[in-house]
């Protein structure tokens, strides 16, 4: 089979020959619909996070179950899914004390599975390594999703819709008539503009460093499109009556957004980082500042979600209409041409590619 892998940081990836292992026990083999092109992908590439290579890049798919292993229960063949990068325990102090997002066994960047063509051990992306023609994960990292639910949705569910949407409803709370900032329009930016309008919100203000990105923040339902210069803050507060927002969304995940988000909430006021940063780029923030401002500084992982909860739930809510995903995809590719749809997003343009395998 094939799959998009990177030999290491910095290198651009190539669609190679890989091969996986068996379906073993409590396994399922899924064959990939559809899988989204995601900033984490490119983070693994340009070395922002810190991976073994050979790695086969992926971990926002969707697909069709085609075998399960020994003692599988929760699917069978035929099944669609949506895969889950972080599936949880339900056993360790975090999954039993209701943060399963946080599971001390879910999440690791990497894991070896199967070999590339001339045998060096592979490794796949947040435990899937689903920009590949095939996958086989532990049957806790897929959810059962309606066949008639289409694969570019389904797939977009497992982790920009799942984080964006998540972050404005778990883990900011986001009530009818706040006022909410997201920094950084990309695929996740985007799911959180949209649901930061579904909860109410009454201003969302939507920010980026690309004019480009303001139409499809329109789209998205943003009240205001803002970029992200010298004048931004100053921007925000005639926004928000001199006061800046309630809650300040961080979606590209760099200490400079983070210190933009922090400047552009009110006193009182959330900053939620979703965005996932380098180990060495370090956030400063002075003592007085943190003191006098009142503000709440957090992160949000995977959208304070559990994906067996929410995941049927989102894609309820595309089927009924009350969710719409069309805003968020913006190019479609083949697997060949993932590279390109990566080095798109390194350029910043565009939200989301899907790549559609037949």
């Amino acid at each position: 089979m094939r799959g998009l892998v990177a030999r290491a940081a910095g290198t651009p990836p190539q669609v190679e020959q890989i091969d996986l292992p068996a379906t073993g026990p409590g396994q399922v083999r899924v064959q990939i619909r559809a899988a989204g092109v995601c900033h984490s992908d490119l983070s693994m590439v340009d070395g922002t996070l810190t991976a073994p290579y050979p790695l086969l890049l992926g971990h926002e798919a969707a697909g069709v179950v085609t075998e399960v292993g020994d003692g599988v229960d929760r699917v069978t063949t035929g099944d669609h899914v949506v895969l889950n990068w972080a599936p949880a325990c339900r056993t360790c102090w975090y999954c039993t004390h209701g943060e399963p997002w946080l599971c001390e066994r879910g999440g690791a960047p990497a894991a070896a599975r199967g070999h590339t063509a001339d045998g060096e051990p592979l490794h796949v992306t947040l435990g899937l390594g689903a920009l590949a023609e095939q996958v086989v994960v532990p049957q806790e990292a897929v959810v059962g999703v309606p066949a008639e639910l289409a694969f570019p949705d389904a797939a977009l569910l497992g982790c920009a819709v799942l984080t964006g949407v998540g972050a404005i409803r778990r883990t900011a709370g986001v009530r009818p008539g706040d006022s909410v900032a997201v920094i950084g329009i990309g695929g996740v930016g985007l799911s959180a503009v949209a649901a930061a309008r579904a909860a109410g919100a009454s201003t969302v203000i939507a920010v980026d460093v690309s004019p480009a990105k303001a139409d499809l923040a329109a789209a998205a339902g943003a009240t205001d499109f803002l970029l992200a210069d010298e004048t931004l803050n100053r921007s925000v507060r005639t926004l928000t009556g001199k006061r800046g927002v309630d809650h300040a969304i961080e979606c590209v995940g760099r200490a400079a957004t983070i210190r933009t988000a922090w400047r552009t909430a009110r006193r009182g006021g959330q900053v939620i980082v979703v965005g996932m940063g380098g180990r060495d780029d370090i956030v400063g923030l002075s003592a007085l500042d943190i003191f006098h401002s009142a503000r709440t500084l957090r992160s949000s992982v995977y959208g304070s979600s559990d994906p067996d909860r929410d995941v049927p739930e989102l894609a309820r809510a595309v089927l009924d209409g009350t969710l719409d995903l069309g805003f968020l995809v913006t190019d479609r590719a083949t697997l060949d041409e993932a590279p390109e749809a990566l080095a798109r997003m390194a350029r910043g343009e565009g939200a989301r590619t899907v790549v559609l395998f037949d």
